[in-house]
């Protein structure tokens, strides 16, 4: 079987585009395994037979990691429990506190 590697290699240097500051700083900032501690993305191509086509899944690819990290992450509000909440909470580790209180050894 007479197969050619048509594989993509991509690789974006985050440092030095002109991508907007707080863009770069979260996609450095990014845990993702395909950026490199020099700050250079790499993305692996190889899905179709065709190099067009993994260029263009390649781009695709880069296009969705920007994306998803231009959308600035929501606030965490600091909200309380409800009272019900509380309660239930509490009438709960009573209930389990009685169960293990029974299995303690029978007395005179």
């Amino acid at each position: 079987m007479n197969k050619v590697s048509n594989a993509v290699h991509l690789r974006f240097d985050i440092t030095a585009s002109t991508l907007p500051e707080a863009i770069r700083t979260r996609l450095l900032q990014l845990g993702d395994q395909r950026i490199s501690k020099d700050g250079v993305v790499i993305i692996k191509a190889q899905k179709f037979r065709s190099l067009e086509k993994n260029r263009a899944d390649a781009l695709r690819r880069l296009e969705e990691l920007i994306n998803r990290v231009a959308a600035p992450p929501k606030a965490r509000r600091a909200t309380r429990p409800t009272r019900a909440a509380v309660t239930r909470r509490l009438e709960g580790k009573a209930r389990r506190a009685s169960v293990k209180a029974g299995r303690g050894k029978v007395g005179d």
